[in-house]
């Protein structure tokens, strides 16, 4: 009897344990789930920014909520997953209607040079492709100051050209910048600035060595740049040096053959004119010459350069904007000179740091170009749009016309002042020199194209 008793006391004294056991285990359980009803407001602020990044973008919260926190009567998530284009996305900061900070499109054209220390990506020794015209430093230039700058778009971020990322992109892809001096020299700046990774093999040249095509054969990608100054049938009468023996005959109603026969063909293009216009010039319509620009000596109509450039930037713009090519064209405004004191043979530019908004203006020549420009392309733009035409504008001008200190000047030639310090010399001071601050104009470009 005694062995029985004990028997049923130990066994009794293991179910009261067993459920002890199970009380707190589920007291153990309900604590845990309200912790971690409290714990997740902190996780999800411990890793917003990740879920930012894939989908969504979580509001941060404001002063009051140090005060007490209390239930938002709105959600403080905004999805922004409707943006799947990124040229669609907004860039700058604005409140939407529930009072949250959004992103706006960037002027990417409107902004500042800034002090870059880090200089340029390459120089003009690691970069054989620079013409002895804007190799500044070979030739001479004594200050560096001008290679230390960036350009800085007022409401937004503009990345650093990245060679490596535009090389991967342009694989199996033509580029074409067409037009004249200038081209040929933002040509050499793309050329310097991809030779970070890979050097390009020239492979073709016309007669005159003005039209060349480069490959990167890595990437099977092309560079071509397209000598047509006008982008209209010319014939020219001048020397190396821009000397003229008579006037340019210039075919207004006839586009370039050289550019447009390869038009189609191309997956991007840089397309721009403008100082040549300029020029005396006498115009034909219909293969009849209807009246000239600054031609006194002949006893024809004064239309003046404006009437030339308009026509002809509307015959050019029609065209690609009706064209339905499915490649991406942009179209540049022209560059500014900083010729002082004088013009082409005797101005002199002899700045050594970037102008302010208010220490340069633009010249008036160069301002009816750029009206002109801007016109054209406003007109040209929505039908573009309609026809799938991806037409976009690169307004260089403002940004260019703060940097007098950017030209060759008198180092357009190899040591002008070796022989005699006081020697007369030819100063450039329209193109750019290499490095220099034409290099910047890739920096927006790539970022066109990413955004693209």
């Amino acid at each position: 009897m005694k062995l029985n008793w004990s028997f049923k006391k130990n066994n009794h004294l293991l179910v009261k344990l067993a459920v002890s056991i199970l009380l707190v285990g589920l007291a153990f359980r309900l604590f845990v789930f309200k912790s971690q009803e409290f714990t997740a407001p902190s996780e999800l602020e411990t890793s917003g920014s990740a879920d930012v990044d894939r989908t969504e973008v979580v509001a941060e919260p404001g002063p009051e909520a140090e005060e007490e926190a209390k239930p938002p009567e709105v959600s403080t998530v905004l999805d922004v997953s409707e943006y799947e284009d990124q040229d669609q996305m907004p860039q700058n900061e604005t409140e939407d209607q529930i009072g949250m900070p959004v992103k706006e499109k960037c002027d990417l054209f409107t902004g500042d040079w800034v002090p870059n220390p880090s200089g340029p990506v390459y120089t003009n020794a690691s970069c054989p492709l620079i013409e002895s015209h804007q190799n500044c430093i070979r030739n001479g230039r004594p200050d560096s100051g001008y290679l230390y700058w960036r350009w800085k778009p007022r409401d937004c971020e503009l990345p650093p050209f990245d060679a490596q990322k535009l090389l991967d992109m342009m694989r199996n892809k033509r580029w074409a910048l067409v037009g004249d001096s200038i081209s040929r020299n933002h040509v050499q700046s793309v050329l310097c600035m991809l030779s970070t990774v890979e050097q390009a093999v020239e492979v073709y040249h016309d007669e005159d060595y003005k039209s060349k095509r480069w490959h990167f054969h890595s990437y099977n990608f092309s560079v071509s740049v397209i000598w047509s100054p006008f982008l209209t049938k010319a014939a020219t009468f001048e020397d190396f040096n821009g000397v003229s023996t008579s006037e340019v005959e210039l075919q207004l109603d006839k586009l370039d053959e050289k550019w447009t026969d390869l038009y189609s063909n191309l997956d991007y293009m840089i397309i721009s004119t403008g100082k040549w216009f300029l020029k005396s010039s006498i115009y034909y319509e219909n293969d009849t010459v209807v009246g000239c620009h600054y031609c006194p000596k002949r006893n024809l109509t004064e239309l003046g350069f404006d009437y030339a450039y308009g026509k002809t930037l509307h015959s050019v713009l029609d065209f690609i904007a009706t064209s339905k090519h499915k490649g991406s064209i942009f179209f540049r405004t022209s560059t500014p000179d900083h010729f002082e004191n004088g013009d082409w043979h005797n101005g002199t530019c002899e700045r050594t740091n970037p102008a302010k908004g208010d220490e340069v203006e633009l010249k008036y020549l160069s301002k009816i170009l750029r009206d002109i420009e801007l016109a054209e392309f406003e007109k040209a733009a929505p039908k573009a749009a309609e026809n799938g035409v991806n037409l976009k504008l690169l307004d260089f001008t403002s940004l260019s016309l703060l940097r007098p200190d950017g030209h060759p000047g008198p180092y357009r030639e190899f040591q002008p002042f070796a022989k005699d310090k006081n020697a007369r010399v030819q100063k450039d001071c329209l193109h750019w020199c290499l490095p220099g601050p034409i290099d910047a104009w890739n920096d927006l470009i790539m970022e066109m194209i990413i955004k693209r």
